[in-house]
């Protein structure tokens, strides 16, 4: 989803096409797997962050053309709608000092990105939904000036049978709505992470990153309010499954399959179960039709770019056009701070990489039904959700956090030679937020309570303290 297409109109002989492309691709992509065609272990990591344009009053400002045009950056991009953008890294190399070296790099495209926005009147917020975004910012008017978007619009509804997509989300309170179009999903921010992985380990990286899924969420929680409701303790988690509603091929023996979920369980054989999958199981959205050779994927690539699994495989290409895959994992929210957003990295790759080292795969040991029920509940009640672990036993968030996650992802980082100090530092801003009990919901939830649930002030005291690079278990209330 991220190449731009060069338009948004479509007729029936481009959905025949792109499918019989499709076709032919996933074939290709077969081969692969059978004969071992995909790089090595290069040990390499990349990320993704979305974030929020705002103006003085801590609103959203739909200034990202502009923005953009000024910044000239290539790895910052628009996104869906006039308001966020997405800042990305190029791939590191996983080892020594690279999450202080992470931190640096953040800060630092952090703050020209603030710079150019104060040019335009804005500033730039990371969180997982802003909570001072309202039902009419979400409205066409505010979406990105591309024709992947409008596209994307057009081919859901079309999908939908322009019936207006729901919305029910009940927590703390409870918000139904309906909307015309798929500008909801614009609401939730996330930072997503890439992991590089050689075929022999691919399904051990890609099941252990569904194993993860609970426990991440749990620990980095940041978007509890929505159009000043208190909902989820990671409303960013249904409110986007609930903004692309759509299915799969209804005459499907598996049911009609939704474009975002949680996946259908573990990869048994190798990362092509799901490869196939989206061809079984999912129409094409945007049956745009390339002119490159079918070896380059480029119409499965794009249709695995529609299906947004919150653990999702990719393929991608080296300088050397050599295939390569990773594993892209979906569940984090935006923010608090620069520090926060690089512990919850290394926590994250730490504890897979423990887990992929384990000799008993841990999927033997944890049901998919136990993995995905953790992350529904820890979207639901965050550190006060009762998860599941390896041995399908049940403990407290916090508790399985600090016993079990922490320690795994010291290990991980060890075995992968990143540096001491960078070990100790991140992972114990981890232990910190788990210990105090303030992730970037608890602290949001905090602020509100003793605040009157002032939506402007909680955004404004939050970008203050933000960009004061802080951790958020050290946030004052």
């Amino acid at each position: 989803m991220g190449h731009e297409i060069p338009s948004s109109c479509f007729n029936p002989e481009d959905l025949k096409l792109f499918h019989e492309r499709l076709q032919k691709e996933t074939k290709i992509i077969n081969q692969w797997f059978t004969e071992s065609r995909f790089a090595s272990e290069q040990r390499m990591f990349g990320y993704e962050l979305e974030a929020w344009l705002v103006d003085a009053n801590y609103q959203p400002s739909p200034v990202n053309e502009q923005f953009l045009k000024m910044l000239n950056h290539p790895l910052v991009v628009p996104e869906l709608a006039s308001f966020n953008i997405e800042l990305n890294s190029l791939p590191q190399f996983l080892g020594g000092h690279v999450f202080s070296d992470m931190q640096q790099n953040l800060d630092q495209i952090y703050n020209l990105c603030r710079r150019q926005a104060q040019l335009l009147g804005s500033d730039m917020l990371a969180i997982g939904i802003l909570p001072t975004v309202k039902k009419t910012d979400l409205s066409l008017d505010n979406m990105s000036n591309s024709p992947r978007y409008r596209a994307l619009n057009e081919q859901v509804l079309r999908l939908r049978q322009g019936r207006p997509l729901q919305i029910n989300i009940k927590g703390g309170e409870h918000l139904r709505t309906q909307h015309d179009d798929v500008m909801l999903e614009a609401a939730a921010t996330s930072f997503q992470l890439h992991l590089q992985v050689p075929l022999s380990l691919a399904t051990r990286y890609y099941n252990a990153a569904i194993i993860l899924s609970g426990s991440m969420v749990a620990a980095t929680g940041n978007a509890p309010f929505l159009f000043g409701k208190h909902l989820w303790e990671e409303t960013r988690i249904p409110l986007f499954e609930q903004a692309v509603s759509v299915g799969g091929h209804r005459i499907d023996v598996e049911g009609d399959l939704k474009r975002v979920f949680f996946g259908t369980g573990y990869v048994k054989d190798s990362l092509m179960d799901c490869f196939q999958e989206n061809l079984e199981h999912f129409p094409v959205i945007l049956p745009v039709l390339f002119e490159e050779s079918p070896d380059k994927l480029a119409h499965l690539r794009l249709h695995n770019g529609t299906i947004w699994r919150w653990n999702r495989p990719l393929v991608g290409f080296d300088d050397q056009d050599e295939p390569h895959l990773r594993v892209e994992h979906r569940v984090i929210s935006a923010g608090p701070s620069v520090v926060d957003i690089v512990a919850n990295a290394a926590l994250f790759t730490g504890a897979a990489k423990s887990l992929i080292e384990l000799e008993r795969p841990p999927e033997f040991d944890l049901t998919f039904n136990h993995a995905r029920h953790n992350f529904y509940q820890a979207a639901r009640l965050g550190l006060a959700a009762e998860l599941y672990w390896l041995g399908d036993k049940s403990i407290n968030a916090r508790e399985h956090i600090l016993q079990h996650l922490i320690p795994l992802a010291r290990s991980g980082l060890e075995q992968l030679e990143v540096r001491n100090e960078d070990i100790q530092y991140y992972l114990d801003i981890i232990e910190q937020r788990i210990k105090s009990g303030q992730t970037g919901t608890n602290w949001q939830q905090r602020y509100a309570a003793n605040h009157g649930y002032d939506m402007q002030a909680l955004t404004a005291a939050y970008a203050k303290l933000q960009q004061s690079g802080t951790p958020v278990h050290e946030w004052p209330v």
